[in-house]
């Protein structure tokens, strides 16, 4: 792959990626209260024309930004070549695909995405949230799951529940995160399609990165593992999960952030977990980029 199709993009809405080697940043700032969170379908089309003009048609991995903006994962995906099939590979401590009736945020956009007629299949590897647990089952848009769209890939919770429904062949569970990479990579061996990569950093312990969001199991050699399983290459990759202070000025959002219960950053240790967060990116990016076509 030549350095110009290599080359980082920084989507800069909240300020929070830090330098990267031949990045190239896209100014998004006034983008970040329309955006952050959640979104109407409407702002969502706007976005997506902005990002076709603004992108090169070649481009390395896209950073997002705090995971509030998950959801611009769907703009990126839904613009490559609809005739190339393609799976998605979501690590995420989140389905990222409950119930939203006000267009679409960051926990809702996966559904969209398994609705592309080019995506083959979306994995949702390392959730540990409850939001697959039988207390938030209604939640989870089941079209996707019930049509051999979507897999959840968890990790000790409790999802018996799919069994009642008929729809235990998406979900798979596993004790600990070794168990449930080895299965993954297993899977992968008969795997025939390149693959798109999106990881939200809430999907490691809190020791690996901090994140504004409840955090899960993953370190960092488990999810290299899995990108170097994807042995047919990546056709794009993004990546969230940073931290950043914002206050909302809508009360909705407002409201809806509280209901979500995302936990406060705690200023006076942000500039440790950015460095922390940067020193992962790093890491990452030297994995995609193995993996790279």
């Amino acid at each position: 792959m030549s350095e110009i199709a290599n080359r980082p993009v920084v989507l800069d809405i909240d300020r929070s990626v830090g330098p990267l080697r031949d990045r190239l940043v896209v100014p998004l700032e006034h983008w970040q209260e329309s955006l952050r969170f959640a979104c109407s379908l409407a702002t969502m089309r706007r976005f997506a024309v902005a990002l076709d003009e603004l992108l090169p048609a070649d481009h390395g991995t896209v950073f997002l930004g705090s995971g509030d903006f998950h959801h611009l994962s769907w703009p990126l995906i839904a613009r490559l070549p609809a005739d190339r099939p393609f799976q998605v590979v979501v690590l995420d401590n989140h389905p990222d695909n409950m119930r939203f009736p006000f267009g679409v945020h960051c926990g809702s956009w996966v559904r969209k995405v398994a609705m592309l007629a080019q995506v083959s299949h979306v994995h949702v590897l390392g959730i540990t949230s409850t939001d697959i647990g039988s207390g938030h089952a209604w939640e989870n848009y089941l079209t996707p799951l019930r049509r051999q769209k979507l897999t959840y890939w968890s990790i000790g919770v409790d999802t018996e529940w799919s069994q009642r429904l008929g729809l235990a062949h998406a979900f798979r569970n596993f004790d600990t995160p070794e168990a449930m990479v080895d299965a993954f990579v297993d899977s992968q061996r008969t795997q025939t399609l390149p693959s798109y990569l999106s990881i939200d950093k809430d999907v490691f312990a809190a020791e690996v990165a901090r994140t504004n969001w409840d955090q899960g199991r993953l370190l960092t050699r488990h999810a290299l593992s899995m990108i170097d399983s994807l042995r047919h290459g990546l056709v794009g990759s993004d990546i969230n999960g940073e931290v950043s202070h914002y206050r909302y000025r809508s009360w909705w959002k407002r409201r809806l952030s509280a209901m979500d219960e995302q936990p406060e950053i705690d200023p006076a240790m942000l500039d440790e977990w950015q460095a922390q967060q940067h020193a992962l990116n790093l890491q990452l990016l030297a994995g995609i980029a193995a993996r790279s076509v």
